[in-house]
């Protein structure tokens, strides 16, 4: 709530006017860039617009920022345009608005009130219960009443339709590149709420001809028709043998995406879903082709398609379906690929404090083993990807975007970076081949731009680091060559890496990490069988939950100031560390808050200003503390609190505290329900733990660690049943 008081006291400093200099900015934009793309339609629009006086400019503008094409006249009234009538008047003259006909009834219904439309219904002789919803008294109307008997009896006089939606919303389309209602994206750019690109580069246009844009038009229309009506696919079906056939990899995206939602939506007919899925060239359209000829028993059609997809497959991922259906349904293989490469993979045994983060328990346990762990996934490749061509992509003189808006270059969108740059990318490769020349390339680069916003990644210290690491013993020719899949088509390279890579000595190799009930993706296998067949190691680790007897624990509770860390601060810290069921050590000191302490948390815990004045503040400790918190589990009762204090106070000194956390509270309430209370002086008068100084750090963390030791046979004993 507070961010949006916030936005609307900020959007009070926009000039008055803004959203008409946002709509001529557009349309300056749009007929500079895209001259070659408009025709007779988008110029009379233009020449029309300017020829309004100012006022009627301002009102149609509002129009085309607010949602829907029919408006109430009374619903029109802005501060800032004087005499309304006039202008409505001028705007209705020049062919901007209009009254509404027949074939606006639908959207008529929605915009008239209940008692309207109830008014409308009784003076045709249909009778409407009172108890009956607007909803249902639009529904009654369109099932008992003709459009032109329901238009007369309608109140019109004082609505007006939006003229030339349709060539507004092209002129926005080709601008964003996307569906847009509106010039929001304009206000939230003055706002500071949404980063621009320089102003002053040059742009390239998204569409190179006029039908490459009215096809992208036409399936994005049609894409955002299925979406917003439930009942609209019967119609879209009756035109898809009919739908353009197109080239620009941006439009055929459109269009698979539209084939994909359509088909669905069509299955109950299988022949109908069948035509539509047909149109699509996606993976998932051939799943869906496959598997309703199946269903409908036409096996051998199935096995031809299949056969064909496995010969000649449109991608890896298309490929690896095709062979994995083939198996299963006609070599009578009983589980699919996935299944199997999860079921052979090694298991390694996690302790299950880590149940909500398997890849950072996976990352710690190959530390235990002497390796090193770094989480990779998508963002190490894009980021990799991005520091070793940045100069390409966004520097080039063929690094323009479409607008200020698009986040990336036209050569990435519309997949032209290798076939633009191509001897350029190989020569950027043969630095792989000399690890501290790679190194230092990126590093230059890292340097050079560090911060500056781009469409691929965000600038991340340890992801930098974890490149540094993996240049220095990765084989040059493996990197290479995903890499390259990256310069050919980022769009289809971006996802589904593997979660880890891990360096053993000179080895580096990839791994996907997968825990009891996970599933491996087929975009994943994809990219674990791309990794090895560029030479890497590649594969997937499953994690098993147990009470691994030789996981530390480190038992934490802190005394403070008042009930927020960010703005309190800790008296006492207190920590027992646990192995198994024995506490190996202890770390307990009296911090100097650097604040006076209040008379009630004095009285509460009986730590004075007294006796912290000669204490270590927090940085004096804390590297101390985190040393001896390494590689534990962190356990606290309520342990959000004491988390939260703990990583505060890190943070006042620019560093990072993250641990794994375990809240002996919570896992005390799962595991023993029914209790009137859970809190800590309750538990240990239950369980008979000596709780002798209570609210003093050492005492509550004793007495918690107690908790722990009842809690970790609770659920060993669950997990082993």
């Amino acid at each position: 709530m507070q961010s949006s008081r916030s936005r609307r006291e900020r959007q009070k400093d926009l000039p008055t006017f803004y959203y008409h200099a946002h709509f001529l900015e557009m349309l300056q934009f749009v007929y500079a860039h895209y001259a070659h793309v408009l025709d007779q339609k988008e110029h009379q629009f233009k020449e029309n617009f300017d020829s309004l006086s100012f006022p009627a400019q301002c009102l149609y503008v509002r129009l085309v920022n607010r949602r829907g094409r029919l408006f109430t006249t009374h619903s029109l009234r802005y501060g800032e345009i004087d005499n309304l009538e006039d202008v409505i008047s001028e705007l209705r003259s020049h062919g901007f608005i209009a009254a509404p006909s027949h074939s606006h009834s639908s959207e008529l219904l929605q915009l008239l009130t209940r008692p309207q439309l109830v008014r409308a219904l009784k003076s045709v002789s249909v009778a409407v219960k009172s108890s009956l919803k607007k909803a249902d008294v639009i529904a009654l109307a369109q099932e008992h009443v003709a459009s032109k008997l329901l238009m007369r009896a309608l109140p019109l006089e004082h609505i007006v339709v939006q003229c030339h939606f349709e060539t507004v919303r092209f002129l926005l389309f080709l601008f964003f590149g996307y569906l847009h209602d509106s010039l929001s994206q304009f206000t939230m750019r003055d706002l500071g709420l949404v980063r621009t690109q320089d102003p002053n580069n040059d742009y390239e246009p998204r569409f190179s001809e006029r039908e490459e844009a009215e096809q992208a038009y036409f399936f994005a229309r049609r894409l955002e028709t299925l979406q917003r009506q439930s009942d609209a696919a019967p119609e879209l079906l009756n035109e898809v043998t009919a739908w353009p056939k197109p080239e620009a990899s941006t439009v055929i995206d459109l269009r698979d995406s539209l084939a994909l939602e359509l088909g669905k939506q069509l299955e109950p007919n299988t022949d109908a879903a069948l035509l539509v899925y047909e149109q699509g060239e996606s993976v998932e359209c051939s799943e869906r082709i496959v598997r309703l000829l199946l269903s409908s028993d036409r096996k051998e059609t199935a096995k031809n398609y299949l056969e064909q997809c496995i010969a000649a497959p449109l991608s890896d991922e298309q490929a690896l379906m095709a062979c994995d259906i083939y198996e299963r349904k006609f070599n009578k293989k009983r589980t699919s690929a996935l299944t199997d490469v999860l079921r052979d993979a090694p298991t390694i045994d996690i302790d299950d404090a880590y149940r909500g983060s398997p890849e950072w328990a996976a990352v710690k346990y190959m530390e235990r083993l002497g390796k090193r762990a770094f989480r990779a996934e998508n963002r190490f490749w894009r980021t990799l990807f991005g520091l070793l061509f940045w100069d390409l992509i966004f520097e080039s003189e063929s690094s323009a975007r479409s607008s200020p808006f698009e986040r990336l270059p036209a050569l990435l969108t519309e997949r032209r970076l290798y076939t633009t740059h191509q001897a350029a990318i190989e020569e950027r490769l043969e630095l792989l081949c000399d690890p501290k020349t790679a190194q230092r390339y990126v590093l230059k680069t890292s340097v050079k731009y560090f911060g500056k916003p781009n469409g691929l990644f965000r600038w991340r210290q340890p992801i930098l680091d974890a490149i540094h690491a993996f240049l220095a013993v990765a084989p040059p020719a493996a990197t290479a060559h995903i890499l390259r899949l990256f310069c050919q088509d980022y769009l289809s390279a971006k996802h589904g890496y593997p979660d880890l890579f891990v360096i053993d000595g000179a080895d580096v190799s990839f791994v996907e990490i997968k825990a009891d009930g996970d599933q491996l993706r087929r975009n994943q296998m994809v990219r674990l069988k791309q990794l090895q067949d560029a030479g890497f190691k590649a594969g997937v680790l499953r994690v098993r939950w147990v009470i691994d007897t030789s996981q530390p624990y480190v038992v934490v509770d802190v005394e403070t100031t008042g009930g927020k860390g960010k703005a309190h601060r800790i008296t006492e810290i207190a920590a027992v560390k646990v192995v198994g069921n024995t506490v190996v050590d202890t770390f307990h000191t009296l911090i100097n808050p650097e604040r006076p302490i209040p008379p009630g948390i004095t009285r509460l815990t009986g730590i004075s200003d007294a006796m912290v004045a000669s204490a270590p503040v927090f940085a004096d400790i804390a590297n101390s503390f985190a040393a001896f918190a390494n590689d534990a589990i962190l356990v606290a009762h309520n342990v959000e609190f004491d988390y939260g204090f703990i990583t505060a106070e890190f943070e006042r000194l620019g560093k990072s505290f993250r641990r794994p956390k375990l809240c002996t509270c919570a896992a005390m309430r799962k595991l023993f329900s029914g209790k009137a209370s859970y809190g800590l002086a309750p538990l240990c008068s239950e369980y008979q733990i000596s709780l002798t100084n209570h609210h003093r750090a050492l005492c509550d963390a004793t007495a918690a660690t107690e908790l722990l030791f009842i809690i970790n046979d609770k659920r060993r004993e669950l997990l082993e049943s």
